[in-house]
C-alpha cells in the first residue's frame, strides 16, 4: 500500500507488536475517551482487545515521527475480514449484534469492517482520507463486492439521537435484499419520528463522520439500531454496495485500479 505523505505508512499489521500497538490506539479511543468495556480489555496494558482480533486484518495508519517503543506510532486503525475468512471462522463478529442472513444469502465477496478509529490529535486532517485509499486498495485486490460493519453514536439514551436515527431510517434503508436487522435482545426502533419531522441539517449535525462518510459513498443502513452498553455506544449496521455505487461513487474505488490494460 502506497501513499505519498512522507510522514506517514499505511500497511496491514504484520506481528503482534503491530497488534498490540492497535490495541492500544483502540483502548485510547474506546476506552478512555468514550467509556467503553468489554470481557478482554486489559486496564492495566491499556489495549482494548477480543477474541476476534487473531482473524482478522488490521489496516494501521502509522506516523513515522512518533517513537514505536511507546506504542502510539499507530495512529489510525481498521479491522477487516473477509467473507472467506469469515467461513474459516465460522461467523461475523457483527453477529453478535445484527441478524446477517439476508448478506450471506447473496453468495457475494463480503468485507466486515470495523473498529475503525483515528487519535484525536489527527482527526479533521488526512488521516482518514489515507486510510480510506487503503482501504478502497484493498477492496479492490480482493473483488469485494460488499462492505458492512457496525458504526457507534456516542450513549445508549436513544431519545436523545432519534433525529439522526430517523434520518438515516427514512432516507438511507437498505433494499430488503440485503437488509440485515438488529437482534432483537437489544433492538432500538429507528423510525422514531415520522419522516415530514426530520430535520436533516440537525440530523447530520449528530451523525458522528464516519457515518457520514460512508452516506456519502452511497451508504445504507440495516434496519434497527442495537444499544451496545459495555461500550456505551448505539450502534446501527452500515452497507455498501458496489454494484448499487453510483459511477460518482464508485470511481472513489476504481481510480485506484489505473487505466484498464
Amino acid at each position: 500500500m502506497t501513499m505519498e505523505d512522507p510522514n506517514f505508512t499505511l500497511r496491514l499489521a504484520r506481528d503482534d507488536q503491530d497488534l498490540l500497538a492497535a490495541q492500544r490506539l483502540r483502548y485510547r479511543v474506546f476506552v478512555e475517551e468514550l467509556g467503553g468495556t468489554g470481557p478482554m480489555v486489559d486496564h492495566d496494558r491499556r489495549l482494548e482487545r477480543d477474541e476476534f482480533d487473531p482473524h482478522f486484518d488490521h489496516l494501521l495508519l502509522i506516523d513515522r515521527r512518533r517513537d514505536p517503543a511507546q506504542m502510539d506510532h499507530v495512529v489510525g486503525v481498521y479491522r477487516l475480514l473477509t467473507s472467506d475468512r469469515a467461513a474459516e471462522l465460522g461467523r461475523y463478529y457483527s453477529e453478535t449484534e445484527y441478524d446477517l442472513a439476508p448478506l450471506k444469502a447473496t453468495g457475494r465477496r463480503l468485507l466486515e469492517l470495523g473498529r475503525s478509529c483515528v487519535d484525536k490529535d489527527y482527526r479533521g486532517g488526512t488521516a482518514m482520507f489515507h486510510l480510506w485509499n487503503a482501504l478502497a486498495e484493498y477492496v479492490l485486490e480482493r473483488k469485494i463486492e460488499i462492505m458492512f460493519g457496525v458504526a457507534s453514536f456516542h450513549g445508549t439514551d436513544a431519545e436523545a439521537l432519534k433525529m439522526p436515527l430517523a434520518y438515516l431510517h427514512h432516507h438511507h434503508l437498505a433494499p430488503e435484499d440485503i437488509r440485515v436487522r438488529a437482534m432483537p435482545e437489544h433492538f432500538q426502533a429507528m423510525d422514531l419520528l415520522p419522516a415530514d419531522q426530520v430535520d436533516r441539517r440537525a440530523a447530520m449535525a449528530a451523525t458522528p463522520a464516519l457515518i457520514k462518510a460512508y452516506l456519502r459513498l452511497g451508504g445504507f443502513v440495516g434496519e434497527g439500531a442495537w444499544i451496545d452498553h459495555d461500550f456505551n455506544t448505539t450502534d446501527v449496521c452500515l452497507l455498501m454496495d458496489t454494484v448499487r455505487m453510483s459511477e460518482r461513487h464508485l470511481s472513489f474505488y476504481m481510480r485506484k485500479q489505473g487505466p484498464a490494460s
